[in-house]
């Protein structure tokens, strides 16, 4: 194994665990709001955290690079300031992954917050508890295997990011490519074995995942 499959290899693994736990801090109170919350502009919170999920990657890399980029709105700010960039760096990689598996975990987490019981909640309410304690005590524990199952897709999803990541990471070998850019990488110069390796390994990956999020998702139910 080259030192550039194995530096892929490493910086998938750092950008999907990374993703994922940016995604359990932001996606699972934003998936309880939707699901027990009645507020004005609910629906354009839900449309945006759904968009990347339909939307090409390199349409939602396109958007990331005008909002994160060295001239984007927030970026260039943080450039004229620091006068460092987010974009073509593995940060970046880690922001793109996120976006892009934030709706599988979103919605996962929603539906399993909507299948808890309301009663359960309502008596913790009558024996004094806040609504944050029985989201803690009550809600999350009956939710907790769909959660997770969300947050196995997500992972899943983050490693195998590639539109987005190449949009706004770009392609730079030993500092910015994942795997699938690794394997795009490989296809295009010929280096069939290298590609077929990687895609195996993937591919291994992702039945893993799929195995798992099945079995969470049958607990859950």
């Amino acid at each position: 194994m080259s030192s550039e499959t194995t530096s892929a290899l490493v910086l998938s693994m750092q950008v999907a665990v990374l993703a994922t736990l940016l995604n359990a801090i932001v996606g699972v109170p934003l998936a309880y709001v939707l699901a027990r919350r009645r507020f004005r502009g609910r629906s354009l919170v839900d449309l945006l955290t759904t968009l990347p999920l339909v939307l090409p990657p390199t349409v939602t890399g396109y958007y990331l690079i005008v909002l994160l980029g060295r001239r984007g709105w927030l970026g260039a700010p943080i450039y004229q300031v620091t006068g460092w960039s987010v974009a073509f760096t593995w940060y970046a990689a880690v922001v793109a992954a996120t976006i892009m598996a934030l709706p599988l975990l979103v919605r996962t987490a929603k539906a399993a917050f909507e299948s808890v019981d309301r009663d359960l909640e309502r008596a913790a309410y009558t024996l004094g508890r806040s609504e944050l304690r029985t989201a803690v005590e009550v809600t999350l524990p009956l939710a907790r295997n769909g959660i997770l199952a969300g947050l196995v897709l997500a992972f899943a999803r983050a490693l195998g990011e590639f539109g987005a990541t190449l949009m706004l990471a770009g392609n730079i070998p030993g500092k910015t490519a994942t795997v699938p850019l690794a394997i795009y990488t490989a296809v295009q110069t010929g280096e069939d074995a290298r590609a077929l390796m990687l895609v195996g390994l993937l591919t291994a990956l992702s039945c893993v995942v799929i195995v798992t999020a099945n079995r969470l998702g049958a607990r859950a139910t």
